[in-house]
């Protein structure tokens, strides 16, 4: 409802009342549960921002629950069964590389992308910690949450237009086991730095999002009339627009209703015009269709895209295939997991490539960390963080490439190894952002968007 008063005054802590403000300047948005509000998604620009040379877009694919590289991109068909799995090895359009069978268009397009073959981290092998570590490029210690990379590039570019910088979908990750921030938050930035959380299922008949559009009962000429009228209303509130606040809650509320009003963010979010034939191939699910939308994000100038393929690790279907319930069974790969992962991810670079825009788009693939190599006793794989598997191409990545190499059993990097590090200083290489660049940490203290240590794949580059 739109108020100038309320029958309870809130005061904050300096001095002005809430009742000031939100009934006076209120345009009803509703909050979206695990991330942010859309007046929250603008507030506090970015100070001195970088301009890098190139403006690269980025689609990061969160395999949560952590496929295993064994399953999937680095196949040992040598080995004994129970270090192989159950899978075959197929061949690729690239000489030499081959995948597992249960991805099958992705085989096609192997010139396309590249794989790294030695990622590791040496942290515990936590759901929570991959999460942050894999990212962000650091862990969570000692309080301090580090900046997603989307977040992070957010801060630095800013948005173009109307869309957000930054959008995840289709919902934040929920339980998996432990209480971690799990690496998708703007950390130590600033939830003004969150993404913009679709929090709705794309697939489902009816997918709308939350936060886009007004209420049904405010009609245009009602919303413009409201906007009218917050901005006459100011004699009550002159104390509060002297305030520091007064300018985040003001620019916030401007660009929130821009972006509310917008035909150009509507239709990046709207799927309805898609014909049936495209929908059905990306896969009519949470996952296909967050690929379609994310093509038609960066298509209408959103920055980054982070895509979470699965939300909990607890009785749903997952790559965490521990091999007894509540977790998931190794056979769920072929029938669900690597269908779904293989529609989504070759239709959303096909189409990237037939656009023109996969020039200028990074696609990168991951879990949190990698599995056992040896099946256990369920007929699973458990957590291993020592090696895995990650896809990255587009972008200016090269791609038909093979990075690093695991040992005979896919249990450790036998060379090139790749630390989450120079993971994080890749991608942001690749964005057109120097890794060194510093953002305002915690006391002012600056912090390098990657470790000084780290180093860029220049293999790919």
């Amino acid at each position: 409802m739109f108020r100038i008063d309320a029958e309870k005054s809130v005061s904050m802590c300096d001095g002005i009342t809430r009742r000031d403000l939100l009934h006076a300047g209120s345009l009803s948005l509703a909050s979206m549960g695990f991330g942010l509000s859309l007046s929250e998604l603008f507030a506090l620009q970015a100070a001195g921002a970088a301009t890098p040379a190139k403006d690269m877009n980025c689609i990061f694919l969160f395999l949560m629950g952590a496929p295993s590289q064994l399953d999937t991109w680095d196949m040992k068909p040598d080995a004994p069964r129970e270090i192989r799995g159950p899978f075959n090895p197929i061949n690729t359009n690239v000489a030499g590389m081959q995948i597992s069978e249960i991805f099958p268009r992705m085989s096609k397009h192997a010139d396309k992308f590249s794989i790294v073959r030695s990622a590791y981290h040496s942290f515990a092998a936590v759901h929570d910690i991959g999460h942050q570590i894999v990212q962000t490029g650091r862990p969570f210690a000692g309080g301090l949450e580090y900046p997603n990379y989307g977040c992070a590039v957010q801060f630095l570019k800013g948005s173009r237009g109307d869309v957000p910088a930054h959008v995840l979908m289709p919902r934040p990750i929920g339980a998996t086991g432990g209480n971690l921030p799990h690496g998708q938050t703007a950390g130590f930035l600033g939830k003004s730095m969150d993404p913009f959380v679709l929090n709705a299922d794309p697939s489902a008949k009816d997918f709308h999002v939350p936060d886009l559009l007004p209420p049904d009962y405010v009609g245009a000429g009602r919303l413009g009339r409201r906007q009218r009228l917050r901005d006459q209303i100011d004699g009550s509130v002159k104390a509060f627009e002297s305030s520091p606040d007064a300018k985040l809650m003001s620019d916030s509320f401007h660009q929130a209703y821009t972006l509310m009003s917008s035909a150009k963010a509507r239709e990046a979010f709207d799927l309805s015009g898609e014909p049936a034939a495209v929908r059905q191939k990306y896969g009519m699910n949470k996952f296909g269709q967050s690929c379609l939308l994310a093509r038609r994000m960066v298509e209408r100038g959103v920055r980054f895209v982070t895509i979470n393929m699965f939300e909990t690790v607890f009785n749903e279907t997952t790559w965490d295939i521990h091999g007894s319930a509540p977790f998931t069974p190794i056979d769920a790969y072929r029938s669900l997991c690597g269908p779904w992962f293989d529609n989504g991810y070759t239709s959303l670079i096909e189409e990237l490539a037939e656009r023109g825009l996969y020039k200028n788009t990074i696609v990168v693939a991951s879990g949190e960390f990698g599995r056992t190599p040896k099946i256990n006793p369920a007929g699973g794989r458990d957590h291993w963080p020592a090696c895995w598997s990650l896809i990255m191409g587009g972008g200016g990545i090269k791609g038909g490439h093979v990075v690093g190499s695991s040992d005979a059993i896919g249990g450790y990097p036998a060379d090139r190894p790749v630390s989450p590090a120079d993971f994080a200083a890749t991608l942001y290489t690749a964005m057109g952002i120097d890794p060194n660049t510093t953002l305002p940490g915690p006391g002012g203290r600056p912090v390098p968007l990657a470790d000084y240590s780290a180093q860029p794949i220049a293999e790919l580059l």
